[in-house]
């Protein structure tokens, strides 16, 4: 359910993205860091969540020992895979209309955990076992930040091994645990690592945003 903890007189908002498999946690912050929302999504729904890691590999001979593989041709992989890229992405504009519906600030950004590079085709990722064991992860970023853009929001791609150092500095010399840990206790539970990263992935886009910074 939405959290309104602010006035509408603050903005613009910025969202924070924690992504695992298909599902993610989006916490929404105004900008000067109070917490709107927070809401777990599910991208997709009665579809295989890591079609690249799974059937993918499955139909190239990967893991063919193991108890939980099955048999699968790689054109029905590579073909389950454009389903599932379908699906999250009609999953990621649906979640984002109802974000920008219940938040009562217009959003003006999104923070998206970067993406590393992968071969260009559905077939290569298939193929290369380093792209396939985060190929399905990067699908669903993308999902994300492709909505996002067609609603008009900028993407500020964030690296996960400084966005705490970030989200600090956003806070300009607050203490950023103590935050976090009055944010947690305001909200209530869950409110784990997933919540926290989102949490200082939403506080950092705000500054970045604020700065011109995509």
């Amino acid at each position: 359910m939405p959290i309104h903890m602010v006035k509408a007189r603050l903005g613009p908002a910025a969202v924070g993205v924690a992504e695992h498999g298909n599902s993610a946690v989006l916490l929404t912050v105004s900008s000067g860091g109070e917490l709107l929302d927070r809401r777990r999504i599910d991208l997709t729904r009665g579809l295989p969540t890591h079609p690249y890691h799974h059937e993918g590999s499955w139909a190239v001979g990967r893991y063919r020992t193991s108890s939980w593989a099955r048999a699968i041709s790689l054109p029905d992989a590579v073909a389950l895979v454009e389903r599932v890229r379908a699906a999250a992405a009609q999953g990621a504009h649906e979640s984002l209309e109802a974000l920008a519906a219940a938040v009562p600030l217009p959003i003006a950004c999104i923070a998206i955990r970067e993406c590393p590079d992968l071969p260009p085709t559905t077939e290569e990722r298939i193929a290369d076992t380093r792209a396939a064991n985060v190929a399905d992860s990067v699908m669903y970023r993308v999902a994300l930040a492709t909505a996002a853009e067609a609603r008009g929001w900028s993407v500020v791609w964030y690296d996960r091994a400084r966005v705490f150092q970030e989200a600090a500095a956003a806070l300009g010399g607050k203490d950023l645990d103590a935050y976090l840990h009055a944010m947690g206790r305001a909200i209530g539970p869950p409110w784990q690592a997933r919540q926290k990263l989102a949490a200082a992935a939403a506080l950092a886009a705000s500054r970045a945003s604020a700065f011109g910074q995509g």
